[in-house]
């Protein structure tokens, strides 16, 4: 096995790592060309993006993280402002990244996601009356102090080259490990949390057998061994876990705890997350 949606105020070590850990928000070996300066709705480095030589022809392409974090907005803005459907995720460090006029959404709030996975389809949802063609609205912000807080998009540790590049996609580390392939057949994710950029860890259960079951997925350093826990405690009981240098995935921690509460977490790189006594009776 080798609530409030304001912005977190930045932690300068957190976020300068961040800041080299991006990538296009679309999947690997695309090429699409963004713009900055072709909206007179943007503020400072906003980006939209196209690839599609016909004003309809990128609706429905999938949209993925631009990096690992926490799902913090994913819902029709309605007549609030011109997002339509936005997908926002918190990404640790006071960084987040904003996907705005979506034809559909692949994510729910509070869901942990992994650089490259799947949240949503490109559209033209905005609010009422603002007609416009398909494309992905593209934010990187830091901190809370709008618009001063978005910032100039990095891809692959490059700066993007405004006002418009084209840019072919590097979001390309996707783990080929899913929490169910890790756990096994009858097992649903029913809890998550994300470990920064590193990763996230899953509590997953069985509803045939009872039995829930933790696994840590890495979304960095893929392949590459390193310091990666999951550990499931059943309450008045010991806990277990897998600890260990791993490439991909700790666990699968499996555990039967019928009517009982649950703490579970796990780490990888420097990331880590331990819940508190919950999930009493799943």
């Amino acid at each position: 096995m080798s609530a409030a949606h304001a912005d977190p105020e930045p932690d300068s070590g957190q976020a300068e790592l961040l800041a080299t850990n991006f990538q296009l928000p679309f999947p690997c070996g695309q090429t699409w060309t963004g713009n900055s300066s072709d909206s007179s709705a943007h503020q400072s480095y906003e980006i939209d993006f196209n690839r599609g030589s016909t004003p309809d022809a990128d609706r429905g392409d999938t949209v993925v993280a631009a990096a690992s974090g926490t799902v913090v907005i994913s819902a029709h803005q309605g007549s609030t402002n011109g997002y339509g459907n936005l997908v926002k995720i918190d990404h640790g460090g006071g960084w987040t990244t904003y996907y705005a006029h979506l034809d559909s959404r692949a994510v729910s709030e509070g869901q942990a996601v992994t650089q490259g996975q799947k949240i949503g389809e490109v559209g033209n949802t905005s609010k009422p009356g603002n007609n416009i063609s398909p494309h992905l609205h593209y934010e990187v912000r830091l901190g809370t102090s709008y618009p001063s807080n978005i910032q100039k998009a990095v891809f692959d540790g490059v700066t993007f080259g405004y006002p418009t590049q084209t840019v072919t996609s590097k979001n390309c580390g996707g783990n080929p490990y899913t929490p169910e392939k890790v756990c096994g057949a009858g097992y649903s994710v029913i809890d998550s949390a994300a470990l920064g950029a590193d990763g996230a860890v899953y509590l997953l259960y069985n509803a045939s057998n009872g039995n829930n079951c933790v696994t840590t997925i890495k979304s960095r350093s893929l392949g590459t061994d390193t310091a990666t826990t999951a550990y499931l405690e059943v309450q008045g009981g010991a806990r277990k876990s897998d600890s260990g240098n791993f490439g991909y995935y700790a666990g699968p921690v499996v555990a039967s705890a019928p009517g009982t509460c649950v703490k579970w977490g796990g780490k990888a790189g420097s990331s880590s997350y331990d819940s508190s006594w919950e999930h009493c009776g799943s």
